[in-house]
């Protein structure tokens, strides 16, 4: 298994007019969310594909266990379908760790993309698979919004762009809350199935690792808790830094008289490393912003400022 100091397999760069794969590896969706999201994608230049059973429905699920596997399985191999991007998370991804055919995927490394649920398979793909993966928008949800999709950050990610900065300046959102440079391999996603994978054989490995955390709609003292989970796990001894998302809608009250900064700098806070506050990526009010997870990367935090460099192409020409 891979770590996040271990280079990884990088896949082919999606070009204008490539044909786009969309998944429902989790959570059941809704016709008209998946097609506002194709009509999204075939604006922005691309041609996506999906088949009929993506819309079967098993209790919450997106269908039968098989089915969810059979079809992400499907879209590796095809040799039309140049990325794949996950129509929604929801819950449900964890049920495929065991069916898949890693095999299959290995032999077939492309580009894919999604988050919440799918942290799962992001990092069982980066670690177990050897290959780039990409915390970013998905179909049914951020392409549905005209302002949901950050298409700089996309586009040089699945272009192949070397040595890019994201856009964390002024009315981004973005604050610093420990100062610090770090270099390492950006790595994570959502807090809570980060947390949900110790234990079991898929457990997330952050040696080397600038961390990317963020959940949704977690009250601070949840949050608290899962961070010092990790800590107890050993998962933050070696990590390089740590980058959180905008933590949408993740308070107690309204008016709780503190603020999840605090909450966080209470259990990172000593760590001796760089910490940010509110990139977004993810569960985010607008402009989902595409993370590359397996790519080496710098961060810089003085005065509040934040830097957030990726030093390196997230995948290969074709």
């Amino acid at each position: 298994m891979s770590s996040p100091t271990t280079p990884r397999i990088k896949p082919t760069a999606l070009r204008l007019g490539d044909t786009v794969g969309i998944v429902a590896p989790a959570s059941n969706i809704k016709r008209s969310d998946l097609e506002a999201g194709c009509d999204a994608l075939r604006r922005a230049g691309y041609q996506p594909f999906y088949f009929d059973s993506i819309l079967e429905q098993d209790l919450y699920f997106a269908g039968s266990v098989d089915r969810r596997a059979h079809e992400l399985e499907e879209m590796f191999v095809r040799d039309d379908v140049k990325a794949i991007v996950c129509a929604r998370g929801g819950y449900g991804a964890n049920y495929l760790l065991q069916a898949l055919d890693l095999r299959k995927i290995k032999a077939h490394p492309k580009i894919f993309v999604g988050y919440s649920d799918i942290t799962t398979l992001l990092t069982y793909f980066a670690d177990a698979g050897g290959f780039v993966t990409f915390h970013g928008p998905m179909v049914a949800k951020d392409w549905t919004h005209d302002d949901g999709v950050d298409l700089n950050s996309w586009q040089a990610a699945l272009s192949g762009k070397t040595g890019w900065e994201l856009d964390l300046g002024s009315g981004s959102g973005v604050s610093g809350l420990v100062d610090g440079d770090a270099e390492g391999t950006l790595y994570g996603g959502c807090l809570s199935l980060l947390v949900a994978s110790l234990g079991t054989p898929y457990e997330v490995n952050t040696k080397g690792a600038i961390l990317f955390l963020e959940d949704l709609s977690a009250k601070p003292f949840q949050i608290d808790r899962m961070l010092l989970q990790l800590k107890l796990a050993g998962k933050f001894d070696e990590v390089r830094g740590i980058v959180f998302g905008e933590m949408l809608d993740c308070a107690q009250t309204a008016n709780q008289g503190y603020t999840l900064q605090e909450v966080v700098k209470r259990i990172v806070g000593e760590l001796g490393v760089p910490v940010a506050y509110g990139v977004r990526s993810g569960h985010v009010t607008a402009g989902n912003i595409t993370l590359p997870i397996g790519v080496r990367a710098t961060m810089t935090v003085h005065g509040g400022k934040v830097k957030l460099r990726i030093l390196e192409a997230a995948v290969m020409e074709a």
